[in-house]
């Protein structure tokens, strides 16, 4: 019998922004399929991080049930458009990426374009790239005023649209200058970003001549249109993060600060201080383990083990995708998770949390369980345990929506041998030829 029953819906706030879902026409993991509402999809033997091994219905972009191995496979009540076996996986909730720059990605070889047909390709497969590393959902910080005006927002706005039902993309406005005699440009072109579908403001405080007037005018608007802040900072400078978060404290939706790696250079009796003041404001704080971005000066990571310690939400993000910054940027959020456990002593499963649980929170997505009722939002990662995935995450399955939208897939083969033959080595996909 099914270990979960259907439960009342979960709200979404991301309902509204994507208006077609896709149906899974494979009989097996085979990769995404043609648009359309789903017909069902059924993931059988999959493992769960509780060790159990399960059969998960997925209907209406939903789990409705999770069962024992085999138990749903003669349920025929709803009846499944397709089947996936996951024999071998384990079957997570899908990572999001909060923070991501569509606009400049992919730029390494060269003087990022500002031509929208340049940005929209760049950031469309930018967007993919992570999907297939199994991001569901990403926040692409965008610059607006300067050269590029509202050009590059408005390609980032149309790759959005153009990836629809594959994956859900949200876009930062970051204006350069909010105050002086710039400022009203800026403001202007910050106002009319968000009329265009920008949810988000953000920014780079730390860049303009007056921070703390910067940081004024970001809240001052954030709070006319009830929109989230998320904005650039090293947080070198305790006094100017002290102000930041007193300003910051009790905005609704919520302020976000990311990198902060200059918090790891502070002394930690200091840092303590600072991430203190942090959780207080009820301010989140995304970190980039795999290197910095192009508004960062500090590439260092911010202290996760402190802030967490201190009761901030500390989410992880990829930053930098092959542009000028970073131009070996992977965009994988695994290999954020495994560097926050490898590197800056997580468990691996609250360092899979920064890339999932907590980044869907960062981008006011709703919560995603192995649990009838929630969101189909899910990642099947070849591998018996968290650890080892994170470890060797090679194999992907990618699940939206209730649909299989993209796979990576690895093959793992060694010559003939004794040693192999005795020891059962892993064998995956091929048959040897003869």
């Amino acid at each position: 019998m099914p270990d979960s029953q259907p439960q009342p819906p979960h709200s979404s706030s991301s309902s509204s922004s994507s208006s077609s879902s896709s149906s899974s026409g494979s009989s097996g993991p085979s990769g995404p399929s043609g648009q359309g509402e789903p017909a069902g999809l059924l993931l059988c033997g999959a493992r769960l991080t509780d060790g159990r091994t399960v059969d998960v219905r997925l209907g209406g972009g939903r789990i409705e049930a999770v069962g024992t191995a085999g138990s749903l496979a003669a349920d025929g009540a709803r009846g499944c458009g397709a089947r996936v076996d996951l024999t071998g996986y384990l079957l997570l909730p899908a990572p999001a990426e909060p923070h991501a720059h569509g606009d400049t990605a992919l730029s390494a070889e060269g003087p990022a374009s500002h031509e929208p047909q340049d940005v929209q390709r760049r950031a469309t497969e930018a967007a993919l790239l992570q999907l297939g590393h199994g991001a569901t959902a990403a926040r692409a910080h965008v610059r607006v005023g300067d050269v590029q005006g509202l050009g590059s927002l408005t390609a980032v706005l149309q790759a959005r649209r153009s990836l629809r039902g594959l994956t859900e993309l949200t876009t930062v406005a970051m204006p350069r200058v909010l105050t002086g005699a710039a400022g009203a440009d800026g403001l202007a072109m910050l106002r009319d970003a968000l009329k265009m579908g920008a949810s988000v403001i953000g920014g780079c405080p730390d860049l303009d001549p007056d921070p703390t007037g910067y940081v004024e005018a970001v809240l001052e608007v954030a709070s006319e249109h009830g929109c989230p802040v998320d904005l650039h900072t090293d947080a070198a400078d305790p006094a100017r993060l002290a102000r930041l978060a007193a300003m910051a404290g009790g905005l609704r939706p919520g302020v976000t600060l990311g990198p902060c790696g200059g918090l790891a250079l502070l002394p930690s009796d200091v840092a303590s201080r600072a991430a203190d003041q942090l959780a207080a404001a009820g301010v989140t704080v995304v970190c980039l383990p795999q290197g910095g971005c192009h508004a960062a000066e500090h590439p260092d990571t911010a202290p996760v083990r402190l802030l967490r310690a201190a009761g901030v939400r500390v989410a992880a993000g990829s930053g930098a995708l092959r542009d000028a910054t970073n131009p070996v940027g992977r965009g994988d959020p695994l290999e954020a998770a495994y560097l926050l456990a490898s590197r800056h002593g997580l468990r691996p499963e609250d360092a899979y949390d920064a890339i999932s649980a907590s980044a869907r929170a960062v981008l006011g997505l709703p919560e995603v369980r192995v649990e009838a009722g929630f969101p189909a939002e899910l990642l099947a990662v070849r591998g018996d345990g968290l650890a080892g995935a994170l470890s060797l995450a090679y194999s992907r399955i990618v699940v939206h929506r209730g649909r299989v939208v993209a796979r990576i897939s690895a093959v793992r083969e060694y010559c003939t041998s004794a040693a192999a033959t005795e020891l059962g080595l892993p064998r995956q996909g091929r048959s040897e030829p003869s």
